[in-house]
C-alpha cells in the first residue's frame, strides 16, 4: 500500500468524503441545468418540477432518519433542523398553488432516487449518512447562493419561493458544518464502512445528476418555447409592407 492510500485510510469520515466526492461533485456542478441556474436562466415551470422532485426525495431522507432515531449509528445524525420536506410544501404551494398534492408526481429518475433511499433505510441503515451528507451539506454550503439567483432570475417578492434555502433553526450555517462534520468522525467507524459510505455518496451525485438531466430536457423546452413566443410576439407586431408603402 502506497504512503499516500495509507493516509488517506487513516483519515476521517468526514475527510473522506469530501475527498472521495470531489470528482462527482465536479461533474453535477459542470450539468447544464446547473450552469444555467448559476447563470439565472431558469424559469419557474422547470423551477417547480426542480422542487416537486426534491419534495419526495427530502420526504423518502427524513422519513428514513425518523424510523432509524435510535439507530446506534445513523441517531446520531438525527437533525430535525436541517429537515426541507415543510419548506418544500411552502415552495410548491407559492409555484402551483394548494392543489399541488393532487398534480405533483416524482419523474422516473425522482423515483429511482426515493427507491434507493428506502432500500438502504430499510436493507443498510449505515448509508442513509451518505444521502444525508451529499443533500444536507451542499444545501448549506451553496443555499444562499441560489436563493439570491432564483430570486432575481424568476422575479420573486422577497419571502416567497425559495424557503427551501432558509434554514430558520440554524442561525449559522458554517458553525453547523464544522459540527455535523465533527458528528461524522464521532461516529467512530471502521474502513470497510467508511468505504461503503463514499460509495454510496457518490452514488447519490449520480442519482442527482439523472434529476437534473431530466430537468434540462424540460428547461431546453420551455427555453425553445419562450424564443418561440418571442419570435412570434416581434413577427406579430411588425407592420405589413402595404402598411408601410400607406
Amino acid at each position: 500500500m502506497s504512503r499516500h492510500s495509507q493516509e488517506h485510510q487513516n483519515a476521517s469520515l468526514s475527510v473522506q468524503l469530501r475527498e472521495g466526492t470531489k470528482q462527482s461533485h465536479t461533474m453535477a456542478e459542470n450539468m447544464a441545468f446547473i450552469k444555467c441556474f448559476l447563470k439565472g436562466v431558469v424559469d419557474k415551470r422547470t423551477y417547480s418540477r426542480y422542487v416537486g422532485n426534491f419534495y419526495f426525495v427530502y420526504s423518502a431522507l427524513e422519513e428514513g432518519f425518523a424510523k432509524l432515531r435510535d439507530h446506534p449509528i445513523v441517531g446520531q445524525l438525527y437533525y430535525p433542523e436541517l429537515w426541507r420536506k415543510a419548506s418544500l410544501e411552502k415552495d410548491l404551494n407559492y409555484f402551483i398553488g394548494p392543489h399541488w398534492p393532487s398534480v405533483v408526481k416524482p419523474s422516473p429518475a425522482c423515483q429511482v432516487y426515493v427507491n434507493r433511499i428506502r432500500e438502504v433505510v430499510e436493507k443498510d441503515p449505515v448509508l442513509l449518512i451518505a444521502h444525508a451528507y451529499t443533500r444536507y451539506i451542499g444545501d448549506l454550503s451553496g443555499g444562499q447562493i441560489l436563493k439570491n439567483i432564483a430570486r432575481r432570475a424568476m422575479g420573486l417578492p422577497p419571502g416567497e419561493g425559495t424557503a427551501f434555502y432558509d434554514f430558520e433553526q440554524i442561525p449559522h450555517e458554517g458553525k453547523f458544518k464544522q459540527r455535523y462534520r465533527a458528528q461524522l468522525d464521532a461516529l467512530g467507524l471502521d474502513q470497510v464502512t467508511i468505504e461503503r459510505i463514499v460509495a454510496e455518496a457518490n452514488y447519490a451525485f449520480k442519482l442527482n445528476m439523472d434529476l437534473f438531466r431530466e430537468l434540462e430536457g424540460n428547461w431546453l423546452l420551455s427555453m425553445a418555447r419562450l424564443a418561440w413566443n418571442s419570435l412570434l410576439g416581434q413577427f406579430q407586431r411588425k407592420p405589413a409592407r402595404s402598411e408601410v408603402a400607406a
